[in-house]
């Protein structure tokens, strides 16, 4: 049985996952889905203004030395796609899986900032205005968000190359959603045949808009190689 760790993206918790997680422990597989330092209601403003990339990969590193875990998924959406790279990179062979969830996929040297499009430039720069070391959440989302630490956006990531010899890389791109900052980087990774490329006809929020067909995508077993530049079909959400 697998392990998956589930890291959600900006503004988010692990509530992000909930409609996920139960789908992947009743396929018999243990899930965990995290809350990175920053996001949690009990944190002081000291901790949630020093939050940085390296905190966050830190939470997923420390989650599995806690639990022993060995062969682990992480699954990252969105800004996560940097949480799950760094962690993998650090983790010394513990992860047999990255899942980036319509989510970033950094090169080293690289930030969120830098990765994203200038929509989210913007839009990172106008919520940080109040505090200076927080992001708000975008209007009209989940009243369960939180602000999001300025400098994990900000921080470039450190990489060693080791997140390369993970196993299996997946790219899982969301399709229904204007301004993505994913499209350049689904035909990178398209490309690139260490990784495999899924297409969903979802919005940005796949998790709940789609949770069958991301748990699908995640229990899926390793399909055989597929002609060079093709895919195999993603799972049609129900």
């Amino acid at each position: 049985m697998a392990t998956f760790v589930l890291v959600p993206g900006a503004w988010k918790g692990s509530w992000s996952f909930e409609a996920v997680v139960p789908l992947l422990e009743r396929a018999g597989h243990t899930a965990h889905a995290l809350t990175l330092t920053g996001l949690r209601p009990d944190e002081d403003d000291a901790t949630i203004a020093s939050a940085n990339l390296d905190t966050h990969a830190g939470d997923v590193l420390r989650l599995l030395d806690r639990a022993h875990i060995t062969g682990v998924t992480l699954v990252g959406h969105s800004y996560a796609g940097m949480v799950i790279a760094a962690a993998a990179d650090r983790a010394g062979g513990r992860v047999s899986r990255l899942v980036h969830l319509d989510a970033y996929v950094p090169r080293d040297g690289e930030s969120c900032w830098s990765s994203t499009n200038q929509h989210f430039r913007e839009l990172f720069a106008a919520g940080a205005a109040a505090t200076g070391y927080t992001v708000q959440p975008p209007g009209g989302g989940d009243p369960r968000r939180r602000p999001h630490p300025l400098a994990s956006f900000l921080q470039t990531i450190r990489l060693t190359g080791a997140h390369e010899r993970v196993p299996r890389r997946e790219f899982v791109y969301c399709s229904g959603w204007d301004r993505t900052p994913f499209a350049d980087l689904r035909a990178r990774l398209d490309a690139d045949p260490g990784w495999q490329v899924h297409d969903l006809p979802t919005g940005h929020d796949a998790m709940h808009e789609a949770p069958e067909a991301v748990a699908a995508l995640l229990l899926a077993e390793r399909p055989a190689p597929a002609a060079s530049g093709s895919h195999p079909p993603a799972p049609t959400p129900s």
